[in-house]
């Protein structure tokens, strides 16, 4: 066969590769377009696809790679990128006391609005982490998530004498993900700076030991995405049906993100499985993560039929996005029960003309008395 025909098939073939792509491409939902071009952009090196690591005493703090910003991405939907870190290089035992994220310019470094931030989460090696201290019962008991920031909520830290110890070298896992709810014509190059804050272990600080909790709603397994739903009901319109959908020991398929309605509604969930309380547990702080148009979210005991507490949440009245979300930070700590029902419970009010998704849960860090004791021998 002459080359004449070989590069006229090579250049056939690459045209119908292309067409298939930009085919497969456009039929992508908005999450996954954003995951296809940040991995092009980035193994391209058609921007920046470092992390910048800067580890000094007390903080560590890092630079994300480059995230292009070239339209709307509700939550869930932004460009994202994930790194292991190290607090340090030795068996040290240091103390995690606070996180903090914010957006910068990528060409600047100046600090943008907190609304190109949908959420930084940490996660742990739990069978690495619970093998340290003896505790490998506890592995694969819950989603090894120590935490996340989100919008309206880009900092905190824990009360003070209280934090989560953690072996320097021991790895966590950090993704930091982009949002843009209002500006659809944009292309801004955006980083988010991550730091996580530390200090040493001087025998005082006691040890919190972290819960995720959510809202699960009930959804039709047969016709998920049928509407309306009745008003009295608890039931939901999932988002999707990939991820963040569960099964309960019933059978029953439900959503941890699912479609609100315009106008205030009241969303309530059980939360007694996830949190797994043997007997009593002291809970000391609690970091809530929520979607625009959510106005509150509450831990709630059904036993006693008595709010624990609520975390109030301010939305912008301008545009869409979350100003600041309540935290619950206690010294001497609430008491929860393991012969009690509890709930989070949720008000929402979508004041768009159209349907908004949600989500709504909390990580709770409880003062862990097992790994207490465990902590002079180390």
């Amino acid at each position: 066969m002459r080359k004449s025909k070989i590069y006229k098939y090579l250049g056939v073939a690459a045209l119908l590769g292309i067409i298939g792509g930009v085919i497969w491409y456009s039929q992508l939902t908005n999450r996954h377009k954003a995951i296809v071009k940040t991995f092009v952009l980035h193994k391209t090196g058609l921007v920046d696809n470092d992390w910048l690591v800067n580890n000094g005493k007390k903080e560590y703090k890092m630079l994300s790679p480059t995230f292009i910003i070239d339209g709307i991405y509700k939550s869930m939907e932004g460009p994202k990128a994930s790194r292991y870190i190290q607090l340090d290089q030795s068996d040290k035992l240091l103390w995690i006391t606070g996180f903090k994220v914010k957006a910068v310019d990528a060409k600047t470094d100046q600090q943008l609005s907190n609304d190109y931030i949908c959420h930084m989460n940490v996660d742990i090696n739990d069978t690495q982490y619970y093998t340290h201290w003896g505790l490998t019962d506890r592995i694969g008991k819950q989603y090894p998530r120590m935490t996340s920031l989100s919008h309206g909520l880009e900092h905190f830290d824990f009360p003070k004498g209280y934090g989560v110890p953690i072996v320097g070298k021991d790895f966590l896992f950090v993704t930091t993900q982009t949002l843009n709810h209002n500006e659809p014509d944009i292309f801004k190059k955006v980083k988010h700076e991550v730091s996580v804050n530390y200090e040493a272990y001087n025998k005082t600080q006691k040890p919190l030991m972290s819960k995720t909790v959510y809202i699960q709603l009930p959804f039709d397994k047969n016709d998920p995405f049928k509407g309306p739903l009745d008003p009295g009901s608890n039931e939901c319109i999932p988002v999707e049906t990939k991820n963040h959908t569960y099964c309960d020991k019933n059978g029953n398929m439900l959503s941890g993100h699912w479609v609100i309605p315009t106008g205030i509604k009241i969303y309530r969930s059980s939360i007694s499985e996830q949190l797994q309380i043997k007997d009593s547990a002291r809970l000391h702080f609690s970091a809530p993560h929520v979607h625009p148009f959510a106005t509150s979210i509450s831990l709630f005991d059904k036993t006693s039929n008595k709010t624990v507490f609520t975390c109030k949440v301010s939305n912008y009245k301008h545009k869409i996005g979350l100003q600041n979300i309540q935290t619950f930070s206690s010294e001497k700590g609430v008491w929860l029960y393991g012969n009690h029902e509890y709930e989070l419970v949720m008000t929402t009010d979508n004041t768009s003309k159209t349907d908004q998704d949600m989500m709504g849960s909390m990580f709770l860090f409880f003062y862990d008395s097992e790994l207490d004791v465990k902590l002079p021998k180390f």
